[in-house]
């Protein structure tokens, strides 16, 4: 029973895609394999992996973890996002934890929506899951004058080398997961 399977588990017992097979298989053969991570990726598991195609020739692989494990993850990501880019290649690796956003009560409800389910929460979350394990330091919000609007996140600069070459890939599935244009950059320090 001890297989790749055990590797995915998805909601109401959908059957995986065949996309999410392999990363799950990719998640496996990593355990089995890579002795530093064996230990920690024992207990983990995911709930979807989907492919997003990021410009002409950049493809990413946004894997969506339980909400529960995703510190245990988060203790491991520069180890398994290499590996998997590495089985990968030529695809960026991103993970995320799986969030729900829960619809406003109803006008005289007395039930309480939490704030984190909210869509604004939920989406700021994304944002700091997606730049992990950069740190958001500044965000700015430019209106256009035909009404559009785009967001600028500063990076924090300590965390650059592992992230300046995913600032498309983080621009491609930020737009595709919540529909917000928004542009990384890392702040400039005047002398």
């Amino acid at each position: 029973m001890y297989s790749a399977r055990s590797k995915i588990h998805k909601d109401k017992d959908a059957e995986p895609t065949e996309f999410e097979e392999g990363v799950a298989q990719a998640l496996f053969d990593l355990e089995n394999t890579n002795q530093e991570l064996k230990s920690d990726l024992k207990d983990l598991w995911i709930n979807t992996a989907t492919q997003i195609d990021v410009s002409g020739t950049r493809k990413a692989v946004v894997i969506h973890v339980p909400y529960r494990l995703r510190k245990a993850f988060r203790k491991i990501h520069l180890r398994l996002v290499r590996e998997l880019e590495k089985k990968f290649s030529g695809k960026d690796v991103v993970l995320i934890a799986t969030r729900r956003i829960m619809r406003p009560p109803k006008k005289g409800s007395a039930v309480q929506r939490p704030r984190s389910r909210t869509l604004t929460a939920v989406h700021d979350a994304i944002l700091e899951d997606l730049v992990y394990p950069a740190e958001i330091v500044g965000k700015r919000v430019r209106y256009r004058i035909d009404g559009s609007k785009i967001m600028k996140v500063y990076l924090d600069p300590k965390a650059r080398n592992d992230t300046e070459y995913k600032l498309e890939t983080f621009t491609g599935v930020y737009r595709k997961l919540s529909g917000k244009d928004v542009v990384f950059e890392y702040p400039t320090t005047e002398a």
